[in-house]
């Protein structure tokens, strides 16, 4: 393994205050979903001018970004930076907080892809020393509309093949700075439920006369958690979460219907498939045996995402190389979800969390992903440029050795 032919950190550093400027720019200006050309813009505006092949998703405003280096080993590495807000207002009350209604970088996406830009223009100026290609996919459509299939499935992938994937995802829960995954699995898959429950609607005075969907489904309920705590085993687990329930117009009527959502949380296929059969099983039966009938519908999630040990061993030597003692591996998988699960499914690599709790604060208390007081210590980004230049430096000059 050679040592870095560049100062990965200095060059992180160097580019921080345009790539600040940019992250500041996208999460003012939130954009949900898989169609984000606002964000496109910012974004490709941001790369003009550097030796780049820009190719654009058919099916969503994504994109990849191709930089051929001065030689040609044949390897090649891909780099991703996701880009859409979550559907949710922000209360941080920060000078560039969101300026659209009901949509908040909550999730850090703005600071992935700004941080993707830095690692693309460090990267390009240094073109003519890379042994091989790099691949920088900005995409849209993560927080649960599928983005990185629907960009798989536009061929974006096979331009150039690539040998390794690497991405960074933020954690306001973790010291600043702070690199962290582990081997196998590192976030759930993230199947959604629907079930109907179908009785007979009728007087409330007089429920003998009806088939009353609300007690059922109150029972299918707890029988789905004793089927969890009971036929799912601790080392492979699964969590299923009923999130919200609906039935019923009036205080005197016995409703016909009662409508049911949740997801379904796995860590392997197999504990996938198992969940999946029982819990259909038992909304059937325990529909039937009260003499009503249920329907359940599984929407496919995002698969596991599987982090491969090589590329984890990687990511822990570029980590200590930059910085030594930053290096944190997980104990135990997340039961969130990613849809870098379809990329990593289809190459090997793995995804690292970056702590970006601000300076002076108590990570175990600030405000979560997903929250409407999430903020970011944006000094660490130059790290997150860093982890990726030097991640793909390693990596085309040596594979996983």
């Amino acid at each position: 393994m050679t040592e870095f032919t560049t100062d990965w950190t200095a060059a992180g550093e160097a580019e921080l205050a345009e790539i600040v400027a940019l992250r500041r720019a996208i999460h003012a200006d939130p954009e949900i979903g898989n169609q984000c050309p606002r964000t496109t813009a910012k974004l490709r505006a941001a790369l003009e001018g550097l030796p780049l092949e820009i190719h654009e998703s058919t099916s969503t405003t994504g994109f990849v970004a191709i930089l051929r280096g001065g030689g040609d080993n044949g390897r090649v590495v891909l780099l991703r930076g996701d880009m859409d807000a979550l559907p949710m207002p922000e209360e941080t009350g920060l000078d560039f907080a969101s300026q659209v209604p009901n949509a908040m970088h909550a999730c850090g996406h703005d600071s992935h892809c700004s941080m993707l830009v830095g690692a693309a223009r460090a990267l390009s100026a240094r073109k003519d020393k890379l042994p091989g290609t790099v691949v920088f996919m900005f995409q849209p459509g993560e927080e649960g509309h599928h983005g990185a299939r629907f960009m798989i499935e536009d061929g974006l992938l096979d331009i150039e093949r690539p040998d390794s994937a690497f991405a960074l995802h933020i954690d306001p829960n973790s010291r600043a700075g702070a690199i962290l995954t582990r081997k196998g699995p590192l976030l759930a898959s993230t199947d959604a439920l629907n079930i109907t429950v179908t009785g007979a609607g009728g007087h409330a005075a007089m429920p003998h006369s009806c088939l009353d969907p609300i007690p059922v489904a109150a029972e299918i309920i707890t029988a789905l958690s004793v089927f969890i705590a009971r036929q799912i085993p601790a080392t492979d687990p699964a969590v299923l979460s009923i999130t919200k329930i609906e039935a019923g117009s009036a205080y005197n009527i016995v409703p016909g219907e009662v409508q049911m959502i949740g997801t379904l949380r796995t860590l392997s296929p197999a504990t996938r498939e198992k969940a999946r059969a029982g819990l259909t099983r038992i909304v059937e039966h325990v529909a039937q045996a009260h003499g009503l009938t249920a329907q359940v519908r599984i929407d496919d999630g995002y698969p596991v995402t599987m982090c491969d040990p090589r590329a984890v061993d990687l990511i822990e030597r570029v980590s200590d190389s930059l910085e030594e003692g930053q290096w944190l591996p997980m104990p135990a998988p997340i039961m969130g979800g990613e849809d870098f699960s379809y990329v990593l499914r289809e190459v090997p690599g793995a995804m690292a969390f970056i702590g970006v709790a601000p300076d002076g604060s108590d990570p175990s208390t600030n405000p979560p992903l997903h929250n409407t007081k999430m903020t970011i210590e944006e000094s660490v980004m130059a790290k997150g440029i860093a982890m990726h230049c030097a991640y793909a430096e390693r990596f085309l000059e040596n594979g996983f050795d």
